[in-house]
């Protein structure tokens, strides 16, 4: 048996799910043999899984989104470390109810990836998803070296508002380390980083983002891209429509402009985490995450899995919090059936409150139905 499921955001963490699981399987079947992978698809809880799965655990005091010090953590194992930009960058290092959606800066990630160099990094998996940020990756890009000034000569103001007022940008003094190492943007999304469908259109309500400022945003970002241009040549706008430009507010470009790999976040760390071996011993996996719905479709970690496993020719079933899939989804994504929280307790305030009880007696059926 394998548990290879996502956290239940805002109730269990990834590793909060396998023991819950573990637990109500056991309560019914003592002998079970169980191995735990917990799996992030590169978003919030991307480094926990990897910490869960050996790597070392690093933490670093860093910029928040609004610039206030935070300590932010990163995975590192061999020479592979795993840096999560929510870590620094993310809606969860906001106050309850602020949002900052002008403002807000990724330069924390930036001294991430550089604590990671410092580290003796060699590949770096960059998971992106979560942010709090619209800025098109430029306060990363300024941590590890990079000048976006103002028409005075003057730098920037932090965060994608402040790219309308960019005059100049010289990426000659980025860290050199980044020349010789891996860098693999994984993310769930694959957006470009304007337009209908980029960042500040599509994300940037998640983030406070009024319509007004999802226009300056969108502005800003493709005259930010149009200065990168100018700098750098016809890759800046090559990249700035690629898949995953757009992801995490734009830090997707960012990381392109580095010389990253764009790859889905799920797949790479299916890889990094070493879900291949653990499968193959297995004869049924579990997988999850808080809701299954259209988006876990698209890249997130239960499809993921599930994909990996039909391919091995293992059964899979989901445990989650609530279902908005049919039937017939599931079964195209590789998932034999499902378990949701609200099929035991109906009441869903109660599901997100209690979700660690609710979750072992619903892997009590899962056992009753697979293991005996």
């Amino acid at each position: 048996m394998l548990i290879a499921a996502d956290k239940f955001k805002g109730s269990l963490t990834a590793v909060q799910v396998a023991e819950r699981v573990t637990a109500g399987l056991r309560r019914v079947v003592p002998t079970v043999q169980v191995e735990a992978l917990p799996v992030a698809d590169g978003g919030d809880g991307t480094v926990d899984a990897a910490v869960a799965a050996g790597f070392e655990r690093r933490e670093v005091r860093v910029a928040g989104p609004l610039g206030d010090e935070v300590t932010a953590a990163f995975a590192l194992r061999g020479g592979t470390a795993v840096v999560e930009m929510a870590e620094s960058s993310g809606l969860q290092r906001l106050p309850a109810g602020v949002f900052a959606p002008l403002t807000a800066s990724t330069y924390g990630a930036g001294e991430l990836l550089r604590a990671a160099l410092d580290a003796g990094a060699r590949s770096i998996v960059f998971g992106v998803g979560g942010s709090a940020t619209t800025d098109g990756g430029a306060g990363m890009l300024s941590a590890l070296g990079a000048r976006f000034l103002d028409a005075d000569g003057e730098p920037v103001a932090p965060g994608g508002g402040g790219l309308s007022e960019l005059a100049s940008a010289d990426l000659s003094g980025l860290d050199p380390r980044l020349g010789s190492v891996e860098l693999v943007l994984a993310s769930d999304v694959d957006n470009p980083l304007t337009g209908p469908k980029g960042a500040p259109a599509v994300y940037g309500p998640q983030k406070g983002a009024s319509p007004d400022d999802v226009e300056t945003l969108d502005a800003a970002l493709a005259h930010y891209a149009k200065v990168l241009e100018e700098a750098v040549g016809a890759k800046a706008a090559e990249y700035a429509a690629s898949p995953g430009a757009g992801a995490a507010g734009g830090i997707g470009y960012g990381a392109l402009l580095l010389g990253a790999r764009f790859r889905p976040g799920i797949e790479v760390m299916l890889e990094v985490l070493g879900f291949a071996p653990a499968l193959e011993w297995a004869d049924l996996v579990i997988t999850g995450e808080g809701s299954l719905d259209e988006q876990t479709l698209h890249g997130k970690a239960p499809a993921g899995v599930a994909a990996a496993a039909r391919a091995a020719n293992k059964e899979v079933v989901a445990v989650c919090g609530r279902l908005a899939l049919a039937p017939e989804a599931l079964g195209r994504a590789g998932i034999r059936r499902v378990y949701p929280l609200t099929d035991t307790e109906p009441d869903v305030a109660k599901c997100i409150a209690e979700a660690g009880p609710i979750l072992e007696r619903v892997a009590e059926r899962v056992a009753g139905d697979f293991l005996t």
